[in-house]
């Protein structure tokens, strides 16, 4: 018998004495939007976002907590701008921060242990096969690509190298002197198309009009001063501030990450309104039947054919009720959803979302 099955045969047998939750975000499906135009001049990688280009660019939404609304606000304001040309994408950060401070220096160290910046790509939106890139204050990078999410196993490739990035740093103040206060670090980066179009699964460069699933964070740690030095102080986590709110505290969720739009230029008046494709509604529908089947799986050991079993209702579109055809084997489980008005849709145990 495979490990899993015995598992949990070993969970369903012990009257679920042992049964765990399977996370799922605590926040409604609401992914934030946000323009991408095509830069109408050269940057120079800098780190200072003062090329003329980049006032076309509008600034994000501050960032939130990785929880949202559950969460209290940050204490530390976090924007970002993005441009895109036939070479690749441009995206800058300016990061509030009292107190710069930065120690890893080693390309592809664990980053995150440092206060940093990290921005996450999923061209295809499938949820697997994505990019993650993190910044801290000394331009250190950590790139690597993710195969697969943590819950789904996660397989991360670290050896692979985003082929041509430009990134840098400036500093608004001085970095790792508690004798003064600082105000803030910004980031800026270039990413060729060519890095990404081997795994993007999509159209790279993406076409007018196409859209990305992207998302930022910032990590930041509590520091106290101790001998003249910043030291992250021991048995307080670290602050997790994100562009779009995943509802609990992991950024591996894809599904739950923002939605950029690759556009030539603003439109009549500069103007800008988002608004969320309604295939994204389907697609959180299946999703919603993922987590109900993992769900499902901790607590009987087995996936379910019945949408009543895992306490679904049908996919409700246009007035219309569309059921699910779910399926099932002793260790896998498959759910199609066909509308008429999107593509065929199914998601996997592998939690990848096929179209």
């Amino acid at each position: 018998m495979r490990p899993n099955l015995i598992v949990a045969a070993l969970l369903f047998l012990s009257g679920n004495l042992l049964s765990a939750t399977f996370p799922i975000p605590a926040l409604p499906f609401e992914p934030l939007s946000h323009p991408c135009y095509r830069a109408t001049g050269s940057l120079e990688i800098d780190g200072r976002i003062d090329d003329s280009a980049w006032s076309a660019a509008p600034w994000s939404a501050s960032f939130t907590d990785i929880e949202g609304s559950l969460k209290p606000s940050p204490h530390l304001d976090t924007r970002f701008k993005m441009l895109w040309d036939g070479e690749g994408l441009y995206i800058a950060a300016r990061l509030e921060e009292p107190q710069l401070w930065a120690t890893l220096t080693e390309h592809d160290a664990v980053i995150f242990w440092d206060n940093d910046f990290e921005v996450f790509l999923d061209p295809d939106g499938d949820t697997h096969h994505y990019f993650e890139l993190e910044l801290n204050a000394l331009n250190t990078l950590w790139d690597l690509f993710l195969v697969n999410p943590y819950r789904d196993g996660h397989s991360s490739i670290n050896g692979w190298e985003a082929h041509g990035i430009k990134t840098a740093v400036s500093l608004e103040g001085t970095l790792n002197d508690p004798s003064d206060l600082d105000t803030a670090w910004k980031v800026e980066l270039f990413l060729p198309w060519q890095a990404l179009a081997e795994m993007a699964g999509t159209h790279c460069p993406p076409r007018p009009g196409d859209y990305w699933r992207i998302n930022f964070s910032r990590v930041q740690w509590t520091t106290e001063v101790v001998d003249g030095s910043y030291r992250k102080v021991a048995g307080i986590p670290e602050f997790n501030w994100v562009w779009s709110p995943q509802g609990l505290i992991n950024m591996h969720y894809p599904e739950r990450w923002g939605l950029v739009w690759f556009l030539d230029a603003p439109g009549p008046g500069g103007v800008w309104e988002s608004f969320l494709p309604e295939v994204l509604f389907a697609e959180e529908y299946l999703r919603q039947v993922y987590y109900a089947q993992k769900q499902h799986w901790l607590d009987h050991g087995s996936y379910s054919i019945s949408l009543s079993d895992l306490g679904m209702a049908p996919f409700h579109h246009k007035g219309k009720i569309h059921l699910p055809r779910l399926e099932a084997t002793s260790c896998s489980f498959c759910a199609t959803l066909e509308t008429g008005d999107f593509p065929i849709l199914a998601i996997t145990e592998s939690g990848r979302l096929f179209r």
